[in-house]
């Protein structure tokens, strides 16, 4: 990377002396295991990072998430944004004020993707440009987080888990609370039994302010003949005037976005799938309805989703039911919750909210009765154990989002697998572009949560 001297060279020095380090290994040392002459090859091949590196990112889509995660990103050690592109130019002008006057700035991704001095790329775009992007970063070598939902349509996830495998590619995809405190937790209490064999689990996502709601700002100075490009945004979907509506609210409709499902429902599947260990579902039955938001939009603002989980490694069979609601008149709330035999929990990206059922096994009570000191018809009552029990993060946590992004920048130096790859990233979006098949086509779907394909 250019802040450091001949950075092709020393990266490729850094990787050698680890060779090096391994076939001394296999002479006799036992500070470093052995590794075979093909992995030593592999190891030369592939691009390699020190901890004194900089991490180059460039910004692809530069809107409200992506600035965003590009603010986070910075946050994170050695990461620095050296690149913005979007298809707006005043955001390309913020962009400059934000992140540095000397930054490269264009509306044409592939001339970010062309330069040698940026390592990895933050995909924020609508939608509709996910998978092609995130593919053609991938085959020019760069490092990938790509925001939710992964792809856009049902049919493209399989290209993206293949590039990444041709690749070697670090991908991470933006379900921030994968990487949370919470989450963690959940799975530890999870796989410990806390709530015993699991039999249900439901989501809730209510927004009800009007950005919440996808109201975001058009500028009244925003038009293709002035600085924006109307045509490259609509990409290979139907040619029409331009509208502000479609450009700056373009999560409103199915040709540019995925709907409250692929905005949201699609972070409590990230969340349920990591905790439980799960491959999605099988069975997707969807309805709702635009009941407030007619403002042009062709996405219902009520969804109701109903899932059927197939047992798998970690969990038995189970059923899953997800809402979102941008009608409420309440205030803005989210929650998963998992319910077994023995109790729930709720789970929140820095909150775990344990409740057991401590309640007797009807057949056991009687012997329970016997053994008390007490006459049975002495209604001595009992200490309580407490209702819930509350794992809260501590004063300080920096964040689902800053640890997703560390977990990121781990991946590309090395260190760690990321935590939400493509496959990941794949068969979380699945059952919520699923979820809108079955609402749009009014029938229930059928998937094949590890072969990735649906069963017709």
């Amino acid at each position: 990377m250019k802040d450091q001297p001949s950075s092709d060279q020393s990266r490729r020095s850094f990787i050698t002396k680890i060779a090096k380090s391994a076939a001394v290994a296999a002479a006799g040392t036992t500070l470093i295991p052995a590794v075979s002459q093909a992995q030593r090859e592999e190891l030369l091949s592939l691009p390699q990072y020190t901890a004194n590196d900089n991490i180059q990112v460039a910004l692809i889509g530069a809107g409200g998430m992506g600035n965003a995660d590009a603010s986070t990103a910075m946050t994170i050690p050695g990461m620095k944004i050296v690149a913005a592109c979007d298809l707006y130019d005043p955001r390309l002008e913020q962009a400059k004020k934000k992140y540095g006057a000397d930054i490269f700035t264009t509306r044409d991704y592939n001339e970010i993707l062309s330069r040698k001095d940026i390592d990895a790329v933050i995909v924020a775009t609508p939608d509709h440009w996910h998978k092609d992007i995130t593919i053609d970063a991938l085959n020019a070598g760069k490092a990938v987080y790509c925001e939710k939902p992964m792809v856009h349509d049902i049919t493209e996830g399989n290209a993206v888990i293949a590039a990444q495998s041709k690749n070697k590619g670090i991908v991470q995809v933006g379900s921030q609370g994968v990487s949370s405190l919470g989450n963690e937790k959940a799975r530890q209490l999870y796989e410990a039994g806390a709530i015993g064999t699991l039999n249900y689990a439901e989501g809730f996502w209510a927004r009800n302010t009007p950005g919440g709601a996808w109201q975001y700002d058009m500028p009244a100075e925003a038009s293709p003949a002035n600085n924006l490009d109307w045509k490259r945004f609509l990409k290979n979907y139907p040619d029409r005037p331009y509208d502000p509506k479609r450009f700056f609210r373009w999560r409103c409709f199915q040709d540019y976005g995925t709907g409250v499902s692929g905005d949201l429902f699609v972070h409590l599947f990230s969340s349920l799938h990591y905790i439980v260990s799960s491959n999605g579902p099988e069975k997707i039955m969807a309805t709702g309805g635009l009941r407030y938001w007619k403002d042009g939009r062709d996405v219902p603002d009520v969804l109701l989703g109903m899932f059927d989980y197939p047992e798998a490694g970690k969990h038995p069979a189970f059923n899953l039911s997800l809402r979102v609601n941008f009608v409420d008149g309440t205030a803005d709330s989210n929650y998963l919750r998992l319910v077994g035999n023995e109790g729930s929990m709720t789970v929140e990206w820095d909150k775990v909210t344990l409740t057991k059922n401590y309640s007797y096994p009807a057949e056991n009570y009687a012997q329970v009765l016997k053994q008390r000191q007490y006459a049975p018809d002495y209604d001595r009552k009992k200490m309580n154990p407490p209702d819930a029990t509350v794992f809260k993060a501590q004063d300080g946590y920096k964040g689902a989002h800053f640890d997703h992004f560390y977990n990121w920048a781990r991946g590309i130096r090395g260190g760690v697998p990321t935590i939400e790859d493509a496959t990941f990233g794949y068969r979380a979006a699945a059952p919520a572009l699923l979820c809108n098949d079955s609402y749009f086509q009014g029938k229930t779907i059928r998937w094949d949560p590890s072969k990735m394909k649906l069963n017709t």
